[in-house]
């Protein structure tokens, strides 16, 4: 459901298909990083008060009793301060007598800047739900992708989250680092996860976007991606190093379009069970006599 203009795109997660998706701001206010393209010719912008209201009355007349879920786009909404965002999560629960949560896109500095307080408040006022873009735990892929923080910083933004109550989808991406990191990456990820202990961890495989540096990189020959078969291996590295206490309950899923392989399970109780799926896929993509990265320039 969703309200606003259609002069810039509009991304979210798959899983708020059927939320409203109210814009707080247009683009990314980071918009560095490396592999993205999803917010490039997009000037940054906090949508005014009027423009956000606008889009509130809008789906008040379509059907009031029908929004049960908001999902706060664009790429880093909680750029907004705190006191702005509580003012607005007033607004939805006055309006939409069924309103049972909110949820936003994550962006690293948006959640340091904030502090652990201020996610209480938001939680409490019923944003519970954030999607965080970790995409490493490693420090130099992090660097190499211009993501704006380090390892360490990336593991308290997981952290942050996690404490102050808020559940936290996880997503990291399966050869970001290249060849000559993988193993890095690999481990430094799995450390991440172990220390964050996410509610829901996603698995993608890294896309060359067109507009994007890190295809640039790719063309010039600086950038060596892994193959399908490598992208599985270094997802096994990962999962054999990632330590959940038993009494944790972590969806993991790795189903976006940019997956060889489909896989779903829950951690840690599913976790052989997880490993000798992807053992399985290693020898079956091993197999292939040839693969084509540019398989996803279309998107």
């Amino acid at each position: 459901m969703y309200f606003d203009d259609y002069d810039s795109p509009v991304f979210r997660p798959p899983s708020e298909a059927r939320s409203f998706i109210l814009r707080l701001t247009r683009g990314c206010a980071h918009n560095q990083c490396t592999y993205c393209n999803m917010y490039r010719g997009v000037p940054f912008q906090v949508l005014t008060d009027e423009q956000i209201m606008r889009q509130v009355a809008m789906a008040q007349a379509y059907n009031t009793k029908a929004v049960r879920r908001v999902f706060f786009a664009d790429g880093d909404a909680l750029v907004l301060s705190t006191e702005r965002l509580l003012r607005i999560l007033s607004v939805l629960r006055q309006v939409f007598p069924n309103f049972e949560r909110a949820s936003s896109y994550a962006a690293p500095k948006d959640i340091l800047h904030k502090t652990p307080e201020d996610l209480e408040k938001l939680r409490d006022a019923g944003l519970t739900l954030l999607y965080y873009g970790m995409e490493s735990g490693d420090s130099q892929t992090l660097k190499d992708i211009n993501k704006g923080v380090n390892g360490e910083e990336s593991i308290e933004v997981g952290r942050r989250v996690i404490a102050a109550g808020m559940k936290l989808s996880l997503m990291i991406i399966l050869g970001i680092a290249g060849q000559e990191g993988s193993e890095r990456h690999a481990l430094a990820t799995a450390k991440a996860i172990s220390e964050i202990r996410p509610t829901m961890l996603g698995a993608i495989c890294l896309m060359l976007y067109r507009g994007s540096e890190l295809k640039a990189q790719f063309e010039r020959g600086e950038f060596h991606p892994l193959s399908p078969a490598g992208l599985m291996e270094e997802l096994l590295m990962m999962m054999e190093n990632v330590h959940l206490p038993e009494t944790e309950h972590c969806i993991f899923r790795s189903n976006h379009i940019s997956n060889y392989v489909q896989l779903a399970a829950t951690l840690p109780e599913d976790m052989d069970r997880l490993k000798e799926e992807i053992r399985y896929s290693i020898r079956e993509l091993s197999k292939l006599s040839s693969w084509d990265v540019y398989n996803h320039d279309k998107y």
